[in-house]
């Protein structure tokens, strides 16, 4: 007897192919129905019909991407303050020359010490690089001048000989041993990269050197790493890599290259990026995997999306600062121009990308589609990348992530903090939150970035109906 030849399974069969056909269908786009005639509308014939898309089409203007940032401005600066407790009473402290030996910061919304609000601080300055505007210069110093003040005052509290296992965390609020005693590449490379662009600026009052030096030291003697000094964890399995550490290491350390002058700085974070790459670079999708297991074979792919905009801005932030006579250069380059074709290639319809970038049945995700027009707008700025090719994808990103940012300036559909997981349901059923903080530094920093390409590219227009980055020869 044949599948076929049983009714049921054959009912069965029949139901789930029609079920997964109308999944199909339902993911296409739809298309506008005209019903003007040709008389009194010509547009039918030459393609310039007015279209009702579900994104903004026309390219931002630098008001419109500056009023997105003021409003993400506005609100974590009310969403992550400086609220300093007694760690043993909770009661607030409004001196900072009378703070208790206990030190901790309130529980609020948003957290100003944690490795996405590094992020948020290097967006700042790059916003206020871009526009000039002080506001986000002084968000940044006024948090951490704090950080620094209140991370002193509590390392000058210890009890003697004191470690990060005998560490007594505070009984209320959120104590400081991750920036005293790093134990991970979370608690330190982001930070660590945004007080060196901080000190640089001159911001900090001269106080934040102490916290770049021991992060610094963690990240390049500290993490634990594979044999041949790639950073590695041993969680959730042993020997594992995962993508996001890219960020969690690099830009510190190459922005400690850039303050210090050592090259074994530059050397280490252009290593980890190959290394990385041979391990996880998938090439035929131009697409990294989110993790890798040393003892895993063969190795399922998951290419997550924000894992992927870790990787990019990694890259982004090495070749910044990477000098040009680097042995490595070359290859980080081809390597980060082949990620963005890649990237490209997997762009959501309405401008944004997909949580699992090659499943379209996923949902659109914020940060990580915040993270590639930084890092794509950022090497067409650089010149690394072609704008003609390039731009029009940046131009419908931002406008997708712009959309997403709503009237409080909370940055909405964005995924929650996320393990590794090895089945696709773990990253497609992933909840969204306003509170996820990883979308706030993100659009700052790729907001920054359209503005300096609108500066950059006056042509930027529609010819034809289509976003162009190039002046049009012909009416």
């Amino acid at each position: 007897m044949t599948f076929f030849s049983r009714p049921r399974a054959a009912r069965e069969f029949l139901a789930a192919f029609a079920f997964v056909c109308s999944s199909l269908v339902m993911a296409q786009s739809t298309p506008n129905q005209v019903h003007t005639s040709p008389q009194q509308d010509p547009g039918v014939y030459s393609g310039r019909l007015k279209v009702d898309y579900p994104t903004p089409y026309e390219p931002a203007t630098i008001e419109e991407i500056q009023r997105v940032l003021e409003r993400v401005h506005a609100y974590v600066d009310t969403a992550a303050p400086v609220q300093v407790v007694d760690g043993d009473t909770g009661a607030p402290m409004r001196y900072v020359d009378k703070l208790p030996s206990q030190v901790a910061l309130a529980r609020t919304d948003l957290q100003i010490l944690t490795y996405e609000w590094g992020v948020t601080y290097a967006g700042m300055l790059r916003t206020a690089e871009v526009t000039g505007d002080k506001r986000y210069t002084d968000y940044t110093n006024f948090r951490v001048s704090a950080i620094a003040t209140l991370a002193a005052h509590a390392q000058k509290n210890l009890p003697p000989g004191t470690t990060r296992a005998t560490f007594t965390p505070p009984k209320h609020g959120l104590g400081f041993r991750g920036i005293l005693f790093p134990r991970a590449l979370d608690d330190s490379g982001a930070m660590c990269a945004a007080l060196i662009k901080a000190d640089r600026a001159g911001l900090g009052a001269r106080q934040l050197r102490p916290w770049i030096d021991n992060y610094v030291k963690y990240v390049s003697t500290g993490q634990y790493r594979l044999k041949d000094g790639t950073l590695a964890r041993n969680r959730p399995l042993p020997n594992s890599l995962w993508l996001d550490d890219l960020y969690m290491s690099v830009p510190c350390l190459a922005q400690a290259g850039k303050l210090t002058g050592e090259r074994r700085y530059y050397d280490d974070a252009a290593r980890q990026i190959l290394q990385f790459a041979d391990r996880m670079f998938v090439k035929d999708r131009r697409l990294f995997m989110h993790s890798w297991v040393e003892a895993m074979d063969p190795h399922p792919s998951f290419h997550w999306a924000r894992a992927n905009g870790w990787a990019l801005m990694a890259m982004v932030e090495l070749l910044e600062v990477l000098p040009k006579d680097h042995p490595d250069r070359a290859r980080i380059l081809a390597l980060y121009r082949e990620h963005v074709a890649g990237l490209v290639a997997t762009q959501g319809h309405t401008g944004r990308w997909h949580q699992l970038l090659d499943r379209r049945e996923s949902y659109e995700e914020t940060s990580a589609s915040a993270m590639f027009v930084f890092g794509i707008a950022h090497g067409i700025n650089r010149g690394w990348l072609n704008a003609l090719a390039y731009g029009p994808a940046v131009s419908l990103g931002w406008n997708a992530v712009a959309t997403k940012v709503n009237a409080k300036g909370q940055v909405e559909g964005t995924c929650v903090g996320t393990g590794v997981g090895w089945d696709p349901m773990f990253y497609m059923y992933r909840p969204v939150h306003v509170l996820a903080a990883h979308g706030y530094g993100p659009v700052l920093l790729a907001g920054a970035e359209m503005i300096e390409l609108r500066k950059n590219n006056p042509d930027i227009g529609t010819h034809d109906g289509g976003v162009q980055f190039g002046k049009a020869l012909e009416n």
